[in-house]
């Protein structure tokens, strides 16, 4: 029980020691005095012989005491006494070192998230996505046919799936809409390790063309349409007019997260696919997952599938010819771009947190430095070196857990900004949250901060010979500590001026960008989908009549200016489809894949006033061109370029894959940029072909669920008129759903969206660093000024002028600033050479602009210079307003 009563009564044990110590020093001093000595002769040799009244004590106590633990706890109030006595440096501290690990944990949540957590599948290192690559696409689409020889002949997976989203027109559960959608082989949810939520998975077979009409539904449609009622399963469900029975239910959770895939909110086996499904040559938008074998890589997977491709390519050369399987880590599937721009902004937020430890280290010195005389009086008295490191080392590091403490609140709420505002190029975005890896790294980087840049400042005062310290003491610091801060300061400036760089270097691609044309006017341009239940083996005429009518009840909306429906590609919109064609002075190719290859839009003859495409040469389409009518297409300047060269292609004919009639161009018109404003030269599938809805057959009108089509459509108000043509499209026929509006130039604004982003961070980040760099200047120039008070009063009594005081505080900091940017720009002609190999969608970052932009660097570096001397004219300015004769009766 010794030990509780050492725990609890310690306080009364500590007054008997004192009281029994000033007990024996007064005997000695009575014993002296009865020698003869005076009192105070007596007080002054019983205290001499008697030694440290107050360090007796703290030994004598040790006895009573854990040491090591009390001492830390009596550190720890020191500080905090310390701190709450300098208001304004603690709060400076706080908020610096707050934002600075505030940032930093928002952003590693990001990329914890995003790159370091693991993908919620079961095993999902096994998992890899499988492509097609072609001479045009590394990943394109798979062929029914060849999934089917892969799925056979493979030695690597244990299971192979497909999957093809889609969109599906829900009727008979209340008001007609679109819904989201996906085919998907029979193995596609067991291989993923998902479970149905109720009822059950696909089974083996189920998947083959013309077997039962079954589907599977999301847990979200579920419970919207069935109220999460159990006999949901086994009752059917109408999509573009056709019935399937309901089998199972997909979990809400479930997602691939990479682009080819979209999680749907009704699943079919994908042989309810249309016809050409069969054709080996058709890849209809089918992408792949597989599971690797135990203890296979990806590499060994790879090769072994290059062998199964090669085997498909001698067995079918047209098909086949050129076309192999293209393996994907599921992980670097997801992530694609994003992780290099990712890492890029880490990068950056790095910058910043170094920048505030600097400042606050640099505010650790200065205060280090005003207490100089105080520590150098404790050293006179016997303190302990060691135990005044420990002390300033608790300091700063309760400065810096505070500071990290404060920093989780701006970090809760920055992450919850930032998921708002990042583009949908950025996956995993909905499980984006303050994870326990970015609560743990706030801790290690707080109480790291407070060791690392409270042991600068710690040491030198430890170090430091009190007689030294004394005779400095009211006139100035010295030369080495004022060095010491000056260099502080110069990277503070340097560390700001790379960041800015490589903001203004953003900035001036952005101006690029925007200044680009992309080949039509996107100004009044609406576009969007259109879903009507329709047979797909309904005549082509019939159709044809049905969409002229469509365009007729448009029309009739009051500002609407033209219209077309347009299939296949889109601009900007991610539509694309290809066609394949050879010349007419060419033989055809013995592959298809030796074809060449082009972009088709199938548009109707208002689509050039829609889009305000230039017309070059010859003529656009016009209701002469019907299905009875000779074939025509329209192409752009770059296949005219690339094919015709500096001949007039007009009145040349083309010969189209899978067709045994000639096709006559009959116009050129400007090329169009169909994806992006950053990236279109980056695509080698960049020539374009136009063919006239009119002369399509049904197959290419008529999905397996009805009409699906796009249409533009160019209006006075574009962003408000789509309610008005909803209503006159749902007064045609209620059961045709039009979805999906946006317009083009917010199609346009999509394409930057990822690139806006990082500029933002960007931009946030290089504000705060230059903010911090000039505070950070500010409080060397400030404490500069309050040490040489006395130094500045003599020289105005000497008669130096109030302007030449200032003009010497402003020198002062000038050249620390151009130091400083002078080393900034020579780090950021390395650095930033960097951000060519960061890629946004294939693009680089940088758009237009050259790493070493002397515009960029020149405005850069004055706009920090004007910042930083903004930071030095305040304390110049008050160095300048002294009364000399005040100052030098206060020192």
């Amino acid at each position: 029980m010794n030990w509780i009563k050492q725990l609890f009564f310690r306080g009364r044990r500590y007054d008997e020691l004192s009281e029994s110590i000033r007990e024996h020093l007064n005997e000695k001093i009575a014993d002296l005095m009865d020698r003869g000595m005076t009192r105070e002769e007596a007080e002054r040799t019983s205290r001499r012989e008697f030694g440290n009244v107050t360090r007796i004590e703290e030994r004598s106590r040790e006895v009573w005491q854990w040491p090591t633990l009390e001492s830390f706890w009596a550190d720890v109030k020191y500080g905090i006494r310390q701190l709450c006595k300098s208001p304004a440096f603690t709060i400076t501290a706080l908020l610096t070192l707050a934002l600075g690990i505030g940032i930093n944990t928002a952003l590693f949540s990001i990329v914890d998230t995003v790159l370091l957590h693991p993908i919620a599948l079961p095993q999902p290192d096994e998992l890899v996505a499988v492509d097609a690559s072609k001479p045009n696409f590394k990943d394109g689409s798979i062929s029914y046919p060849n999934f089917r020889d892969w799925q056979k002949d493979n030695h690597c997976f244990s299971a192979l799936a497909i999957f093809r989203h889609t969109g599906f027109l829900l009727t008979g559960l209340g008001q007609a809409e679109r819904i989201h959608g996906d085919y998907v082989s029979s193995d596609f949810f067991s291989l993923l390790g998902v479970k149905p939520t109720t009822g059950r998975l696909f089974t083996t077979g189920e998947d083959e063309p013309n077997r039962g009409a079954i589907a599977l539904i999301s847990e979200g449609l579920w419970a919207r349409k069935f109220g999460s009622a159990p006999n949901a399963i086994g009752k059917t469900i109408a999509l573009g007019g056709k019935d399937f029975t309901i089998v199972g239910v997909v979990p809400a959770n479930f997602d691939l997260a990479f682009s080819t895939f979209k999680p749907g909110d009704v699943y079919l086996p994908i042989g309810q696919w249309k016809a050409p499904l069969n054709a080996r040559s058709a890849g209809l938008g089918i992408h792949g997952v597989a599971r690797l074998l135990h203890g296979i890589t990806i590499a060994q997977a790879q090769e072994n599938m290059n062998a199964v491709s090669t085997q498909l390519s001698a067995a079918y050369p047209n098909e086949d010819h050129d076309i192999s399987a293209s393996l994907t880590s599921l992980r670097r599937k997801i992530v694609g771009d994003v992780q290099p721009v990712l890492l890029a902004l880490l990068g950056a937020v790095g910058f910043v947190l170094l920048i505030a430890c600097i400042n606050v280290a640099n505010l650790l010195l200065a205060r280090a430095n005003i207490r100089a005389h105080e520590f150098a009086v404790r050293l006179s008295l016997g303190a302990n070196r060691t135990r005044i490191i420990r002390q300033l080392l608790t300091e700063s590091t309760l400065l810096s857990i505070a500071g990290g403490t404060i920093g989780l609140l701006f970090a809760a709420w920055g992450t919850r900004i930032t998921v708002k505002l990042v583009p949908a190029a950025l996956p995993r975005t909905s499980e984006i949250h303050l994870s326990l890896l970015a609560l743990g790294m706030t801790v290690v980087v707080s109480v790291a901060t407070g060791i690392i840049f409270g042991l600068l400042p710690a040491w030198k005062l430890a170090t430091q010979q009190p007689q030294a310290a004394m005779k400095e003491h009211g006139r100035g610091t010295s030369g080495a500590r004022h060095r010491t801060q000056d260099a502080l300061v110069i990277f503070e400036i340097s560390a700001a001026l790379i960041l800015l760089v490589a903001t203004g270097l953003m900035i001036r691609s952005l101006v690029t960008l925007s200044r680009s044309k992309p080949g039509f006017d996107s100004n009044g341009v609406l576009t969007f989908s259109l879903s009507v239940p329709y047979s797909p083996t309904a005549a082509t005429r019939e159709v044809q009549t049905y969409l002229r009518e469509v365009d007729r009840h448009i029309k009739q909306v009051h500002g609407v200016q033209a219209v077309s429906s347009s299939w296949g590609s889109l601009p900007m919109t991610g539509n694309d489809d290809e066609q394949l064609f050879w010349l007419d002075n060419e033989s055809r190719p013995t592959y298809a894949n030796d074809m060449h290859w082009a972009l088709r839009y199938i548009v109707e003859p208002d689509y050039l006033r829609v889009m305000h495409i230039s017309l070059l040469h010859g003529r656009f389409f016009n209701d002469a061109d019907r299905a009875n009518s000779p074939l025509v297409a329209v192409i752009d300047e770059s296949l005219a370029k690339q094919y015709f060269g500096n001949s007039d292609p007009v009145g040349k004919q083309l010969n189209f894959d899978g067709s045994d009639k000639k096709i006559l161009i009959v116009g050129v018109v400007g090329h169009v940029m169909q994806w992006g404003l950053d990236n279109d030269a980056s695509y080698s599938l960049r020539s374009q072909i136009y063919l006239p809805t009119a002369q399509m057959v049904g197959d290419d009108l008529i999905s397996p669920t009805g009409i699906v089509t796009d249409l533009v459509v160019r209006a006075d108000k574009a962003d408000l008129i789509f309610p008005e043509i909803q209503r006159a499209l749902r007064q045609m026929n209620h059961e045709q759903v039009a979805y999906s509006p946006e317009t083009m130039t917010q199609f346009i604004e999509t394409t930057l969206a990822a690139r806006q982003f990082f500029l933002a961070l960007l931009g946030v980040f290089s504000g705060l660093a230059l903010l911090l760099a000039s505070i950070g200047l500010y409080g060397v120039i400030s404490y500069l000024v309050s040490q040489r008070t006395q130094e500045m009063a003599i020289r105005m009594v000497l008669g130096a002028k109030r302007g030449t005081v200032l003009l010497h505080v402003l020198k002062r900091g000038a050249q620390l600033a151009l130091i400083g940017v002078s080393i900034g720009i020579s780090a950021a002609l390395a650095l930033t050479h960097l951000l060519q190999s960061v890629y946004l969608a294939k693009t680089p970052v940088l758009y237009g602009v050259r790493s070493y932009d002397p515009l960029t660097l020149l405005a850069v570096s004055t706009l920090l210079m004007v910042v930083t001397l903004a930071a030095c004219y305040f304390p110049a300015y008050r160095a300048s307003s002294i009364d000399p004769m005040r100052a030098l009766r206060s020192e």
